[in-house]
């Protein structure tokens, strides 16, 4: 990153390992527990959650499955957020404020996307995120091309040219918004330090 050559990313895809959502045990909310804001439960995701909260910036992503995040995604949020919840009006569990960025990708084009009301229910997630950490800054990515070769799926709903167009015209435009976002990230990291 020409902004902070010295920046360290790490890439996590959540289909690499296996993990599950939150099992309502309230083990991160006990009173003087062991695990007081922290997510108890022992599976792969655990080593993630603790090397998140130190983490000075985190940019999430998720295709769009069904109107809404992947289910991995669902899971992870849930592990992730849930343990800087705190079920009281004057107690807050301490945790690192870190900036974060979304990336959504669809299939759908994006007159669809507002028409289905994708935004008003990410705007919804994004709020829960950004009273946790700070505001979530997001990026949309739509008419995404799906498949290599469309003749060898059902997918006679799509025009595989102008799906092809996209990519070629709009895809380079999307990487570029994604690198400035994550420089945004960056700057707003720097900035909380």
């Amino acid at each position: 990153m020409d902004v902070f050559p010295d920046a360290e990313v790490k890439r996590v895809d959540l289909y690499d390992f296996p993990f599950h959502g939150c099992k309502s045990c309230f083990a991160c909310k006990r009173i003087n527990g062991a695990h007081y804001g922290k997510c108890v439960q022992k599976d792969d995701l655990k080593p993630i959650l603790e090397e998140l909260v130190h983490a000075d910036g985190i940019i999430l992503g998720s295709p769009i499955y069904l109107s809404d995040v992947t289910g991995n995604m669902r899971c992870f949020l849930e592990r992730f957020i849930f343990p800087f919840v705190a079920y009281s009006k004057v107690e807050v569990v301490e945790h690192k404020r870190m900036p974060l960025a979304y990336i959504y990708t669809m299939n759908a084009p994006e007159e669809v996307s507002y028409q289905i009301g994708y935004h008003d229910l990410h705007d919804h997630f994004e709020m829960g995120l950004s009273g946790v950490f700070t505001k979530v800054e997001h990026l949309y990515v739509y008419d995404t091309y799906q498949f290599k070769n469309y003749s060898r799926y059902v997918s006679d709903m799509f025009d595989e040219s102008k799906k092809r167009h996209v990519r070629q015209t709009q895809f380079p435009k999307d990487l570029e918004n994604a690198f400035e976002l994550g420089k945004g990230v960056a700057i707003r990291a720097k900035q909380l330090d």
